[in-house]
């Protein structure tokens, strides 16, 4: 079930707004309460953060609105063994994922280029009165060292672009324990295929299958849920 609240927010003054929303998705029992964009036409980048980030105007909302990949991926996080594992979220966005499993107890991080992701998630812990989650702003192209390596990496509708499977292949590559897992919920996009390429490259071996139905998405599209093992 989704239930929203409907309230708004400006944010801001003069040009560089943006305007959010408060919603409540529950999942299982566990109700999640979200600060996100109010839609995709928002935008705001001041001190010219995300330009520099290479992010554009019109990609700039992405990170900051519910997509149905997400909310899977979050509603799996309920399953997914957690103790003694360390975990990492990548491309969060709104780090649905991760508040899931900081909720659970988990030893989780969340990670996304965007400059606003990590206020988001400070909101959305406040709102949900979880345990802090640490965030790290990273770029997939550039090796970083310093958040360690991981028993589980996952990630939701992460591959919208050409080049992500490369990007995201050598990511896990640099981050994953040897014997770890990733999870990846996408939509159907056309170069999840090449993903799987990438990582069979690497040594892990994928299985695909369709997305959970439990998943609060009001019949939305989900596409599907590919987990990798090595």
């Amino acid at each position: 079930m989704f239930v929203s609240s409907r309230v708004l927010l400006v944010s801001g003054v003069g040009v560089d707004t943006f305007r959010v929303r408060y919603q409540t998705l529950e999942f299982r029992g566990m109700d999640l309460h979200v600060r996100s964009l109010r839609d995709r036409n928002q935008f705001a980048d001041p001190a010219g953060a995300a330009a520099a980030a290479g992010i554009s105007s019109a990609s700039w909302p992405l990170f900051g609105v519910l997509w149905d990949s997400g909310i899977v991926l979050a509603d799996l996080m309920l399953d997914q063994p957690v103790e003694d594992l360390r975990i990492l979220e990548v491309g969060c966005g709104l780090a649905l994922s991760s508040l899931v499993l900081g909720l659970r107890g988990a030893n989780v991080t969340a990670t996304d280029q965007h400059p606003e992701a990590a206020s988001f998630l400070r909101s959305n812990i406040a709102l949900n009165s979880a345990p802090p989650i640490p965030f790290h702003r990273i770029d997939w192209t550039e090796p970083s060292r310093k958040i360690g390596t991981f028993d589980i990496i996952i990630g939701s509708d992460v591959l919208y672009e050409r080049g992500h499977a490369a990007a995201l292949s050598g990511l896990v590559e640099r981050h994953a324990a040897p014997h770890g897992q990733v999870v990846v919920a996408d939509p159907g996009r056309s170069h999840v295929g090449r993903f799987v390429r990438q990582m069979a490259g690497c040594g892990w071996s994928a299985d695909r299958c369709q997305a959970p139905s439990t998943a609060p998405v009001d019949g939305r599209k989900t596409g599907h849920v590919v987990r990798f093992d090595r």
